[in-house]
């Protein structure tokens, strides 16, 4: 388990930019599989992007060419940046990481409903998009 925390939601107008932050703590080694989820209000949480121990991405199709997660391992730093938004991208959006012990692939880019205990989270930061 890792600390996790989240920052730079916001609110903006479709066609703007927002980056997330989310900064880790509690490491013992950086085999972690890194992932945004975020939650409409009604819907499961979904997978938007993840990142692997080797820093491997991957997106949603909803999300690609728009959104680009990164990490900055000098500063334990995740970073979800986010261009050309639209409505539709509204939502709680968390940082989340799960050790490549318990998750050997960085696979999470669907939609779920639980979590096993494996996962840390962090508390979530607000995007709102207007059109």
């Amino acid at each position: 388990q890792v600390d996790l925390a989240e920052s730079g939601g916001g609110s903006v107008q479709a066609g703007g930019s927002l980056r997330l932050s989310c900064v880790v703590s509690g490491y013992t080694d950086r085999r972690y599989c890194m992932v945004w989820f975020r939650q409409a209000p009604r819907n499961p949480r979904a997978g938007v992007a993840t990142i692997d121990s080797n820093d491997r991405p991957q997106y949603a199709n909803s999300v690609k060419g728009r959104f680009t997660v990164s990490k900055d391992n000098a500063k334990n730093t995740l970073y979800l940046q986010m261009n050309s938004l639209i409505p539709e991208d509204t939502a709680m959006y968390y940082c989340a990481a799960i050790s490549t012990g318990a998750a050997p692939t960085c696979d999470y880019l669907g939609s779920y409903s639980s979590f096993s205990r494996d996962w840390s989270w962090g508390q979530g930061t607000q995007v709102t998009v207007s059109s």
